[in-house]
């Protein structure tokens, strides 16, 4: 895997990079008084990093706890059988369930990890039942719910 030096970027694209990372809204005038250069010139680089994947998408970071989710979860989620087939359909159900935060193919005790957001823990048990324990080909479902968040982020630590 090539990393963003070998694609041609340089330490000014990543003092871009960092500088997005902490606020994704600060403005391109902003940004080149921070790295000392130019607007059209950071403008230029944060399109080429668009264009090459390198900047997904911009978004807003909620607060969870103030949108109502209270809690937090990890499910590992165990299938069979262990087909590409079965996988692409577990993707695909997982995608289509908004309580699903993030999903992981894993190696281990467990197929896949999910980051499940619920509003209680009643709800929790409702996503369970009506959600996960309906898809065919769940062997096994093991649920560790989160007490305190210690550390979050979203931020890459880049040289």
């Amino acid at each position: 895997m090539s990393t963003l030096i070998d694609k041609g970027f340089d330490q000014l694209d990543y003092a871009i990079l960092k500088e997005l990372q902490v606020n994704g809204r600060v403005s391109v005038a902003d940004l080149g008084r921070k790295i000392h250069l130019s607007a059209p010139a950071v403008y230029q680089r944060i399109k080429r990093m668009e264009r090459a994947g390198v900047i997904r998408q911009y978004v807003a970071l909620i607060d969870r706890e103030a949108a109502g989710y209270d809690v937090i979860c990890f499910i590992r989620v165990s299938i069979q059988p262990h087909t590409n087939e079965q996988l692409a359909d577990m993707q695909a159900r997982m995608d289509g369930l908004p309580s699903v935060l993030e999903c992981y193919h894993t190696a281990g005790g467990s197929d896949l990890l999910l980051k499940v957001a619920a509003h209680n823990h009643k709800d929790l048990d409702e996503f369970i039942r009506l959600h996960l324990m309906t898809i065919s080909g769940i062997e096994r479902i093991e649920t560790s719910i989160v007490l305190r968040e210690m550390k979050t982020t979203t931020a890459l630590a880049l040289k």
